[in-house]
């Protein structure tokens, strides 16, 4: 009887590949929160709407794929292509990229809303802080290398079999559904001085969190079933508390 054929199993460039991937990653955030920090807390003059609307069209640009690649049906086409192991990665690289383009040609939309002075501004910057706390924690209760794509390469580098993250309700999952939306919601809009454009990225941005999230659940509810089901009746609120 013939052997079966041995599992390739990736090497030291899949691995590379993977961190390099994880390090882009933090990079596109970075870049982001850095120019939001920055250049787009600085008012412009100028026409309002072709900036509003290259920039709708240059998130929508991300949120496609970040949307359709995440779904299980799409994971499977990419597995059919790609090792299992590599797919994470692998979406990670080209989400990563996109997000840097997006945050690198993100257009100045002119107007301030509202620039709050002296100490009214702790408010907002709370509220950023607290963003910031609750993305952290709610990123290492998830598992940084796997949502990176790296620990699935490590695994298969030694043969264990794929980790089945199990579902967290509890800590910061206990407050809301999906904290890291939580913590973004409150990054974005805590600004003290909100700009045309830091208030136009805010909204886009969390409209597409707020899009994606009825398609992320039914995902989850494949995945999980009737535990997710349950969570979601214990914990009632998806992304902001007492609001939705």
């Amino acid at each position: 009887m013939a052997e079966p054929a041995a599992v390739a199993r990736p090497g030291p460039l899949a691995l590379a590949f993977a961190w390099t991937g994880g390090v882009v990653f933090v990079l596109s955030l970075g870049s982001c929160i850095y120019l939001y920090a920055t250049a787009w807390g600085i008012e412009v003059t100028g026409g309002l709407w072709r900036p509003v609307l290259a920039d709708i069209g240059l998130f929508t640009l991300f949120a496609l794929h970040h949307s359709v690649l995440a779904r299980t049906g799409a994971k499977r086409l990419v597995t059919s292509i790609l090792p299992a192991w590599l797919e994470r990665s692998v979406y990670t690289w080209v989400a990563s990229l996109l997000f840097l383009l997006v945050s690198v040609e993100w257009r100045a939309v002119p107007g301030v809303l509202y620039a709050l002075s002296g100490g009214w501004q702790l408010p907002g910057h709370t509220a950023q802080i607290a963003g910031l706390v609750l993305t952290m924690k709610a990123t290492a209760a998830l598992d940084g290398l796997d949502l990176a794509g790296i620990r699935q390469i490590l695994n298969a580098r030694r043969a264990a079999p794929p980790r089945h993250v199990p579902l967290n309700t509890a800590g910061v999952f206990g407050i809301v559904r999906h904290p890291l939306y939580f913590g973004w919601v409150l990054l974005v809009f805590g600004a003290p001085t909100m700009t045309g454009t830091r208030f136009v990225f805010a909204v886009v941005s969390t409209l597409y969190l707020a899009i994606a999230v009825p398609f992320e659940e039914r995902s989850l509810v494949e995945v999980f079933g009737h535990a997710y089901e349950d969570y979601q009746r214990r914990t009632r609120w998806r992304i902001v508390p007492g609001i939705w």
